[in-house]
């Protein structure tokens, strides 16, 4: 889940500023922006597009992309990383629109905490871009990150690292340009402690004021070099996870495949 809250020292941040009533400068006028934990899609028949993986998959209203829903035996996952390329989002039926791409440890099965970080892609009616990278550890607010700065094209690497159940980091690397931020954070309370049951790579359609965003057509979002780290050292891939297509008014708007053990593909469509 994504509460955004901007703090004075982030104004300066040399990500772009979104367009109004989407990322910055939504969180800039004070207006509540989030990301929820998954949603479940309801169960009536699908309209339009199918899913090519409809005999293997979930729907939810806000997540497309891929989740590991339990390690292996003994272990707990205590990382999650990938690369993707930040694509060009393009406004659908003259609306503007965001998405957000991010990798993040809990926040399926286990709803507690989410310890998450990645980039919101957001489009103005008239096709103008614009990019945030943030981070969070859920319930606490979102935050966005300072020095970096993000383009359509750009190459960026993320992850999230736990040291233990109430620590953990956040990092984000524009392969492109060299700007690399990180951040340390802690659980916001006793009852928010990560179990690290989960791993993601998703492709979100958030929440603001009280209901979802406009999506955004995002092209297609390919996380690459996908991995996650578990506690006795060892690591997985996305081999066996649960994918997950958004499905909204009974249509489905992604596709998303898992063409190797490093690789998730989330497509609107």
């Amino acid at each position: 889940m994504k509460f955004t809250l901007l703090a004075p020292a982030l104004l300066g941040a040399t990500v772009l500023a979104a367009p109004k009533g989407h990322g910055l400068a939504a969180r800039a006028a004070g207006r509540s922006r989030l990301s929820h934990p998954r949603i479940p899609a309801s169960s009536e028949a699908i309209e339009g597009v199918e899913s090519p993986n409809k005999t293997n998959v979930d729907y939810s209203s806000n997540w497309s992309g891929a989740v590991l829903t339990a390690p292996p035996s003994g272990t707990t996952f205590t990382s999650v990383s990938a690369e993707f390329t930040v694509p060009t989002p393009k406004p659908v039926n003259g609306q503007a629109g965001s998405s957000s791409a991010w990798v993040g440890i809990d926040g399926d099965t286990y709803s507690n905490a989410i310890l998450q970080t990645g980039i919101d892609f957001s489009v103005t009616a008239s096709g103008e871009a614009s990019f945030d990278a943030w981070y969070e550890w859920y319930p606490d607010y979102a935050y966005d990150f300072s020095g970096i700065s993000i383009s359509a094209g750009d190459k960026i690497s993320v992850s999230v690292v736990s040291k233990s159940s109430s620590a953990g980091t956040a990092t984000i690397e524009n392969l492109t340009n060299g700007d690399k931020v990180t951040k340390s954070l802690t659980a916001p309370d006793s009852s928010s402690t990560l179990g690290g049951q989960n791993a993601e790579w998703i492709v979100e359609d958030f929440e603001e004021g009280s209901s979802l965003v406009t999506l955004d057509n995002f092209g297609t979002v390919t996380f690459t070099g996908a991995s996650a780290g578990l506690s006795d050292g060892s690591s997985v891939g996305t081999g066996g996870a649960d994918i997950i297509d958004l499905k909204q008014n009974n249509k489905v708007l992604t596709s998303v495949t898992v063409p190797s053990s490093s690789e998730v593909v989330v497509k609107y469509v």
